[in-house]
């Protein structure tokens, strides 16, 4: 019989050995990723799979660049995202103020609204979205890829859900001081609400970064291309060879992937502190 010490130090033994095999399940599909896009040819069409590349062939990453215009696509996913970043942002702190603090006629129902729009996906409503830019001549623009997705419902609710938890009385001794709404908003609530407000844009910058859909709607030509269809592209690039050209696809997708690391990793330190600090009132 296990006596209650024994379960646990049982306990103390097998948490960090299920840690470890979640994470490396988790972690594996992105070291295939990594060590395929060093590999050859050759061995990516070998039968028996290897884990580690017998010899690194960092022309993989050169001729990614070569079949497609891999840094055109690169630049315009870098500035949608951060077009994004931005105006998702601004949008979101002001609107969440405004449902937070503010006190006016229809707040809860229009709040309501809001929280309904998070249901609906892209797919519903692009068609009327398409047309509206076909009208304002926006398609193959930035425009068509930032305008319409300047508002996040999510954004929006978060941020109402951190300036909840915040005191008003520092906001009433900002007003005696005679700072205005945007003083507030800015100076006061973004600087407490700081890991939230991160934490947001780290989500907008990977949402962005990742978006094939959209872009793809909205695109017709190289120009405006991002890194999601840019992909895509090559794969069809090399069309019914697919498993002969893996090792260059890895590469574009190793090098797609790096912005988003790095940004994780910049900003986990406030991320971390959102989550604890998360509160749902």
């Amino acid at each position: 019989m296990v006596t209650v010490k024994q379960g646990i130090q049982l306990g103390s033994v097998w948490r960090p050995v299920l840690a470890v095999a979640v994470t490396a399940i988790m972690f594996f599909p992105v070291y295939w990723l990594l060590i395929s896009s060093f590999k050859t040819q050759f061995e990516m069409r070998s039968a028996v799979p290897t884990l580690w590349p017998q010899s690194f062939a960092w022309e993989n990453y050169a001729e990614a660049f070569r079949v497609i215009p891999y840094a055109r696509f690169f630049g315009n996913t870098l500035l949608m995202s951060i077009g994004l970043v931005f105006l998702q942002l601004n949008v979101a702190l002001m609107a969440a103020y405004a449902f937070a603090k503010g006190r006016f006629w229809g707040k809860e129902v229009l709040f309501f609204c809001v929280l309904a729009a998070m249901i609906v996906p892209d797919q519903v409503t692009f068609v009327p979205v398409y047309v509206m830019m076909s009208k304002l001549g926006w398609l193959n623009t930035y425009w068509a890829l930032i305008i319409p997705h300047g508002a996040s419902a999510f954004g929006i609710f978060l941020l109402r859900q951190s300036f909840k938890s915040l005191s008003n009385d520092v906001l009433e001794a900002a007003r005696v001081d005679g700072a205005g709404r945007f003083g507030m908003l800015y100076r006061i609530l973004l600087p407490m609400a700081f890991p939230t407000v991160v934490t947001l844009g780290v989500l907008i910058f990977i949402s962005g970064w990742n978006s094939y859909f959209w872009p793809l709607i909205m695109t017709n030509s190289n120009d405006m291309r991002v890194l999601t269809v840019g992909i895509a592209m090559l794969r069809d690039s090399i069309a019914g060879n697919e498993a002969m050209h893996f090792h260059i696809i890895m590469a574009a997708s190793v090098m797609a992937i790096l912005p988003i690391v790095v940004v994780f990793t910049l900003m986990q330190k406030h991320i971390v502190a959102a989550m604890a600090n998360s509160t749902f009132k």
